[in-house]
């Protein structure tokens, strides 16, 4: 028995809608043996029902939270809905955490089950088990493949499988009931913030939030049931709300196909064999294509180097025309075509990108020189704003109105408007309920209705946000002035010599920059460590050009590595923390501001 009672509209009631009008279509696609597999939309309500059950069947209240660590894969989402079914939410996990990290999430939780991937994450929750003494439940995934994993020997640990069986001896009635319980007010989702400061909080979505928010991106992004289905693939931290709604709600309400990737290292096979026609990535994402692209294009013989130029300016113009709203010149159009053919099909299909007609970047301010890469090879990247307390989004770029340097107008629905300070204030169903057990908080951040975003912005002339640095970010020169350094370290990175930039100078007399080159960038500048300087320090100088003379680096250091989330520099979505590199650099800022002192 797949249908329920449609009592309210929550993603578990479309998820078995769903079911009930295409039974037998693909939802999702996971690795088995190494090949993938489909599952049917019957297959997955049953399985949610099956896991929702369970939940029942070990004491899962109303209000009651899962918690859940673990790479992108069926179980995490299979458990997600099921808690939401049930009456309860799930507090996602970021594999990256500590044993400390889970145990702060698990506890402020009052997680009563938990989740896990692998042998890896049980041994981060058994460490910190006697500070868990409200946990109850520890659930093991299958292995990647779908194999069995070596069992664990703890009373707490059982398997997914067993897991499901646990519910068989429930009745279906107390499912329906918990289901047709659900109110649009209810909490439904715990996404803790990554936190670039701080311990991370918990942002209480309502079912509504969820499902509106899935409704209104359906239709900006046109998702669905089009032409051969829609496709998507599922490989950023399903603890984000970004991927959640990419990969759970957008997924269950446009009814597209999902593919799980294997792994992070998987994700450009997976890309190839999935070709998704939706995609989601951070800048970062679309970075590392854009170096890897550009690295070929430059090994390439030089007539076919000028080919791929040649096409590339065509693509830029062609969309130019497209994002404001034109069409192009006839011309235009066939000199398009004919550089599809040549250059434009041939390098999206060797990325895996070869169907893709929705592109989308967000979670952190993407270069315009990034965007304009994709655009001359045919990938218009659009942009999304948001963030946790707003369900994801709060503007985005769309068709027709994809204006480089801004996100877009406010999502239909939304109301922005901006405090004295320019704060970005926003207000729509997306909005949270407040932060989990933290008034404080909450009263801080839910004013009247508005949520504070702590981001500051404009709107153009045309009605596009534009957003001008972050709140707390910003940089208050010893002069007294206000810098926004996301700008300058936005413009620093535009350059394929320079991977990443961190602006320093607060309560400094000017700015100096710590900066990480990219690696495959830097090998290609023949002449020793010498020549490799002066040629960043010609990207730094040309940058500075394009700025206000307070706003200009004077100085940098390079950083010998990478940042990384391993190493803590960097959050789950590769956000800069920068308090932390602040403090880990604090002898190499300190040497550049050396003599400056009165």
């Amino acid at each position: 028995m797949l249908a329920a009672p449609m009592a309210s509209d929550t993603i578990p009631h479309r998820l078995f809608a769903r079911a009930q009008a295409r039974p037998e279509a693909p939802a999702y696609h996971h690795k088995v043996r190494g090949r993938y597999q489909a599952t049917s939309w019957s297959a997955y309500a049953a399985d949610v029902r099956r896991a929702g059950k369970a939940l029942l069947a070990l004491g899962f209240p109303r209000g009651g939270v899962v918690a859940i660590l673990g790479f992108n894969r069926p179980e995490w989402v299979t458990l997600d809905l099921a808690a939401m079914a049930v009456g309860g939410a799930a507090a996602g996990i970021y594999t990256t955490c500590s044993a400390e990290e889970v145990r702060y999430i698990v506890h402020h939780a009052e997680a009563s089950l938990v989740l896990l991937e692998s042998a890896l994450h049980w041994e981060k929750v058994r460490a910190e088990l006697p500070r868990l003494p409200q946990l109850r439940h520890v659930v093991m995934m299958a292995g990647p493949d779908g194999s069995p994993q070596p069992p664990i020997d703890h009373p707490l640990v059982m398997t997914w499988e067993t897991f499901l069986a646990r519910g068989d001896g429930e009745a279906d009635g107390r499912f329906d009931e918990r289901l047709a319980a659900l109110e649009p007010s209810g909490l439904a989702a715990l996404i803790y913030t990554s936190g670039t400061t701080g311990p991370p909080k918990g942002v209480m979505l309502s079912h509504h939030n969820l499902a509106w928010t899935a409704t209104v991106t359906r239709d900006l992004s046109r998702a669905g049931e089009v032409a051969g289905g829609d496709v998507a693939l599922s490989y950023l931290p399903l603890s984000h709300i970004a991927e959640q709604v990419f990969s759970i709600h957008g997924h269950v309400t446009a009814g597209y196909q999902l593919y799980f990737a294997e792994s992070l290292e998987k994700v450009p096979d997976n890309l190839k064999e999935a070709q998704p026609t939706i995609f989601f990535g951070v800048p970062r994402i679309w970075e590392k294509f854009q170096a890897g692209i550009a690295a070929k294009l430059a090994q390439a013989p030089a007539a076919r180097r000028l080919v791929a130029t040649t096409a590339m300016r065509i693509g830029r113009a062609y969309s130019a025309r497209k994002n404001e709203g034109r069409m192009p010149h006839p011309f235009l159009t066939a000199a398009h075509a004919f550089a599809d053919k040549l250059v434009f099909s041939r390098v999206k299909q060797a990325v895996g990108l070869g169907r893709a007609r929705y592109c989308v970047s967000g979670a952190a301010p993407i270069a315009p020189g990034v965007l304009e890469f994709f655009a001359g090879l045919d990938l218009v990247i659009h942009e999304v704003y948001g963030q946790s307390e707003d369900t994801g989004p709060t503007s985005t770029t769309r068709p027709g109105n994809n204006r480089v340097g801004t996100v877009g107008p406010p999502i239909p629905g939304v109301t922005v408007r901006f405090g004295d300070d320019g704060e970005i204030l926003v207000r729509g169903p997306n909005v949270f309920m407040g932060y989990f057990k933290d008034p404080a908080a909450t009263a801080e951040t839910l004013v009247d209705g508005w949520l504070r975003s702590g981001d500051l912005g404009k709107l153009d002339d045309e009605g596009n946000l534009v957003i001008t640095g972050r709140k707390k970010e910003i940089i208050i020169t010893a002069g007294g002035k206000n810098v926004a350094p996301s700008n300058i370290e936005a413009a620093l990175k535009e350059h394929p010599l320079i991977a990443e930039a961190v602006v320093v100078g607060d309560r400094r007399k000017y700015l100096t920059a710590l900066l990480i080159l990219d690696a495959d960038a830097a090998a290609r500048v023949s002449g020793g460590s010498g020549v490799l300087r002066a040629e960043v320090q010609r990207v730094v100088d040309e940058v500075n050009t394009h700025f206000a003379r307070v706003e200009t680096i004077k100085k940098f250091h390079l950083l010998p590595q990478p940042f990384s989330v391993d190493s803590g520099e960097l959050t789950p979505t590769l956000k800069v923390k920068r308090r932390v590199v602040y403090d880990r650099y604090a002898r190499e800022i300190e040497a550049m501001y050396e003599g400056d002192r009165d």
